[in-house]
């Protein structure tokens, strides 16, 4: 963790010296020694970080080194603030301008002081590790290698003695995974993350006697995450030799074998059986390279597992086999995971009802982790059943917990391993998750703005930093540390949760460096660390920080505060606060913007995300270095043109919904931006500007911005149209347009277009066209398409029925027409469709082999329509089927009592359909056991919110 912070340190000093050459007049040399020191620091911390736990003395030699780090950063960020100070103009600007100049003087002559001083220490820790040989920089020693793989055989031993529950299926699944296919070698990988029982499940796979049977040569390897490549072909030899019978090979003749002829001897001992080889707990993709090919393919059958925590090495070990060999271990039900929670607590008997709520509780946070279940369990099975206060206690603090209970240590190292094995970039963005509460979704975008201002991002060339943070949330997410929680219809993950109690493992890890801390404002008095670099504040500001403030505070974020903040006085803070970068105030309850803020001069993000904030003041244009401003869902309708001095700005969020309701369309707000808006160069998200009468020149200005890659225009003119087809043709880099128009009598030209955007992805078109834009057909990536009000005079299936990767489309009042016909072969890739109020519509065909991946269709407000769709029974992937509002004879067409077309929906999984009776829907269900839903319930509200359109 410590070589991130250095990392940074020496990335932004290194620009310094390349892009400020006139600020550092006299003290460029100090500069430059200080970055040759922390670069020779470096080479020892990426050693460091990864054994640093297991020895005291290292464990401050670090801390020392993050802690001068910071140290000059805080230098740094000074001598930077004092530089981004505006003058402004006129006589008063020329004597402060004077007066900067004396100051000039001061603040060199103290940051070069600060350099002396910090370059002093950097040289002494350089020494201390020299002399005591803290770190060697061959890398990690022998005994470190044994210690962690100790640490990876505990889970599936502790998780043995559970006995666990619920694996019959899965190892059921397994078998015939194994038994199932051709006669050439396969490899069934077993993926998720630490502490599902993966070695567990495999292990009783392994030893069942008809695998055994089937696999007459089997060897069981343990890779673990520090393998030398040579030691593991050499445990192999030794394995398969005893179980194929022969006496075991010299080691002599065995240690002498370079790794050349140890694979050799492998492929030769395999080359003529069938054979199961099971590699436990691999890693990383080279080592599987590394060992691959000495498992010969010898058309007998045979067969490779592994386990592992990593999606990447999974899906390389599947190259040229079947992708649904690859096995996703899932988390234990609620059902399972309470009966195992009460074997391993109550020893098989059932939870005294005084204690089931913090039972409950303290369950939750397992989230089905057999693991931490099983651990848990048996720190509270010692526990005195008839105090409560102590299982309250736990079900309040499981972090405490974890962190003072020794029973607990195997499994927090089991999923500190995790963290451990990160390259040194991750670590930052992986600890930085520690700020979000538990209960907290963690939006996609929001996490990536959060990072970029943070600069946690190594840019790449060729690449954006928002496209280099994507590939770091990739990676996070196939090593199986985050987990998707909500993800789109495009397969598009919105948002992230991560599991309880790896949360807790890197609060405790995020305090203990100063790195982040969360206040619950519980108690009085509450005293923030006050080296944190970063802050969270969760549900009240009351008792939160009353004695200081963090000195060094980086980001302050809120969440959930409902408190006002004038509770929470952010100009007795400022003093504190001048080195902020982000600030972060979502749902706060905040009337205006609060004019401290400017002098914010460091910020990076800003976000009033659901305030009531109504109008920025011009002082905006203080923020120089501001990336982002999200403003969304405030109440703010004009920015002012200040905005445009603001030439870093890459992302601006500036819409509401005013009405959520299945009444209203149109609920989207935009905003109105200042002429020139072209000179936000830097901008890659413009989301949602208001055009008008005088839009014209707004709409040509917009083909200026070819770095944009969502745009979003609200209450377009028919008239501007053409203009603003000339202007997207020139934006290479556009994946998301949405245009909006709400002349509903006039039609928009939006056919002008003769380059498509290549990487134009989600497509959201509200007006009047009469003819579909014939450009639209081109797109190749476009997933999603949202059609609204178009009234089409020809069927849009024509000429959509092509695009390859059409995953989602939704057509509301889009075509005038008595019938619509999905050819076969159309849609290959169209996985929901939605058909709302077409008036005129009679009847809709479908033909064998259209839409093969469809799951779900939804078809509502169609007056006209009498019958169910004729083909509907060929639709083989459809698991949802939902009628919504449909008149009665279709209704009657489909009751079974009456003979109706209910048939051809049997194979359905659940087909809905429901009426709007007085206040609230009547919903029924067909095929579900369930005959009617009470108007209500949360079934009927998941039902209404699918009528919702949303673009």
């Amino acid at each position: 963790m410590a070589e991130s912070v250095v990392t940074y340190l020496v990335d932004r000093l290194t620009t310094l010296l390349e892009e400020e050459v006139k600020l550092l007049s006299g003290i460029r040399e100090q500069v430059e020694d200080l970055v040759a020191e922390l670069q020779r620091i470096k080479a020892f911390l990426r050693v460091a970080d990864a054994k640093e736990d297991g020895d005291p003395q290292l464990k401050v030699w670090v801390k020392q080194v993050r802690d001068v780090a910071h140290e000059m950063e805080d230098a740094l960020d000074k001598f930077r603030l004092f530089h981004s100070h505006h003058h402004g103009h006129g006589f008063r600007a020329s004597l402060h301008k004077l007066s900067c100049i004396v100051k000039k003087w001061k603040v060199n002559h103290q940051i070069s002081a600060d350099i002396r001083r910090i370059n002093s220490k950097v040289k002494s820790l350089y020494e201390g590790n020299e002399r005591y040989k803290l770190v060697a920089r061959a890398g990690s020693s022998p005994a470190s290698l044994v210690h962690h793989h100790k640490i990876g055989q505990g889970e599936a031993l502790l998780l043995e003695e559970a006995d666990l529950v619920a694996i019959g299926e899965h190892k059921k699944q397994l078998i015939e995974l194994l038994m199932k296919g051709d006669t050439g070698r396969q490899v069934v990988p077993v993926v998720g993350m630490a502490g599902l029982g993966k070695t567990t499940l495999v292990k009783q796979v392994y030893e069942d006697p008809k695998v055994q049977k089937r696999f007459k040569v089997h060897a069981w390897i343990t890779v673990s995450r520090s393998v030398k490549i040579n030691q593991l072909l050499r445990r192999m030899i030794n394995k398969i030799f005893r179980v194929i019978t022969k006496p075991d090979p010299e080691d002599e003749e065995v240690e002498t074998m370079d790794d050349n002829q140890l694979r050799e001897r492998i492929k030769k001992l395999l080359q003529n059986s069938r054979y199961l080889i099971v590699l436990d707990d691999i890693w990383h993709i080279q080592d599987w390279v590394a060992i691959n090919h000495v498992m010969p393919n010898n058309d007998r059958g045979s067969r490779v597992m592994l386990t592992t925590r990593n999606v990447n090495v999974a899906s390389a070990s599947c190259l040229g086999n079947p992708a649904d060999m690859i096995y996703r271990l899932q988390p234990l039900s609620p059902e399972d995971s309470w009966t195992l929670f009460c074997k391993k607590t109550f020893h098989g008997e059932s939870c005294p009802p005084n204690l089931e709520g913090f039972c409950q509780c303290i369950l939750m946070k397992c989230r089905g982790l057999p693991l931490a279940i099983v651990a848990i369990g048996a720190v509270l099975a010692l526990k005195d059943k008839r105090i409560v206060d102590e299982w309250a206690a736990v079900c309040g603090s499981i972090g405490a917990e974890i962190a003072g209970n020794d029973q607990l240590d195997s499994m927090k190292k089991l999923l500190y391993l995790s963290y451990r094995d990160l390259p040194y970039h991750l670590k930052s963005c992986f600890l930085y998750l520690s700020i979000f509460p538990d209960f907290y979704k963690i939006e996609h975008m929001k996490l990536i703005r959060l990072w970029l201002a943070e600069g946690f991002v190594i840019g790449k060339e060729g690449r954006t930093p928002e496209e280099v943070a994507e590939s770091y949330l990739r990676e996070l997410l196939n090593r199986s540390l985050i987990q998707a929680a909500e993800t789109s219809t495009d397969g598009r993950v919105k948002s992230y949760r991560i599991h309880d109690l790896l949360l807790e493992i890197i609060i405790l890890m995020s305090r203990e460096q100063n790195f982040a801390a969360i206040e619950k404002g519980q108690g009085q008095g509450t005293i923030c660390p006050d080296k944190v670099r970063r802050l969270s504040i969760v549900n009240t500001l009351q008792n939160v920080c009353q004695t200081r403030t963090p000195s060094r505070l980086r980001s302050l974020l809120v969440f959930g505060v409902e408190d006002s903040l004038a509770d929470f006085p952010i100009p007795k803070l400022l003093p504190n606060l001048q080195l902020l970068t982000v600030l972060d105030l979502e749902g706060a309850r905040l009337d205006m913007f609060p004019s401290e803020v400017v002098k914010l001069l460091l910020l990076r993000y800003l976000s009033l995300r659901h305030t009531k904030v109504k109008q920025i003041p011009s002082s905006i244009k203080k923020l120089q270095n501001l990336e982002t401003l999200d403003l969304k869902h405030s109440h703010v309708v004009e920015l002012p043109a200040e905005i445009l001095n603001l030439k870093r700005l890459r992302h601006l969020l500036v819409y509401r919904y005013e009405v959520e309701s299945y009444a209203r369309f149109n609920a989207r707000k935009g905003v109105k931006i200042p002429a020139g808006i072209c000179g936000l160069q830097s901008l890659q998200k413009l989301c949602f500007i208001e055009a008008n009468q005088y839009s014209g020149a707004l709409m040509a200005e917009l083909g200026r911005m070819n770095q944009l890659r969502r745009l979003g225009i609200y209450k377009l003119r028919a008239e501007h149209g053409v203009t603003l087809c000339s202007s997207v043709q020139k934006m290479t880099n556009l994946r998301s347009l949405s245009v909006s128009s709400t002349e509903k009598d006039k039609i928009i030209e939006l056919s002008h277009i003769s380059h498509t955007p290549p990487f134009l992805q989600r497509l959201y078109l509200t007006g009047r066209l009469e003819n579909l834009p014939r450009w639209i057909s081109r797109l190749q990536n476009l997933v999603r398409l949202f059609l609204k009000w178009s009234h089409l005079k020809e069927d849009p299936l024509v000429h959509l029925q092509g695009l390859p990767n059409l995953v989602h489309l939704e057509l509301l009042q889009v075509y005038d027409g008595e019938s619509l016909h999905f050819d076969a072969g159309g849609f290959p890739s169209l996985k929901l469709l939605g058909i709302d109020k077409l008036d005129e519509l009679q009847l809709v065909t479908i033909e064998e082999g259209a839409m093969p991946q469809l799951e779900k269709l939804i078809i509502q407000r169609c007056e006209s329509l009498k019958k169910v769709p004729h083909g509907i029974e060929h639709l083989n992937s459809l698991k949802l089927l939902e009628f919504f509002d449909m008149p009665d004879e279709f209704i009657t067409a489909l009751n079974p009592d009456d003979g109706g077309d209910h048939w051809k929906v049997a194979h359905v999984p659940a087909v809905y359909y429901s009426y709007w009776r007085g206040g609230g829907w009547d919903v029924y269900s067909l095929v579900n056991d369930v005959e009617s839903i009470n108007p209500g319930t949360s079934a009927v509200r998941r039902l209404e919110r699918n009528i919702l359109w949303k673009a």
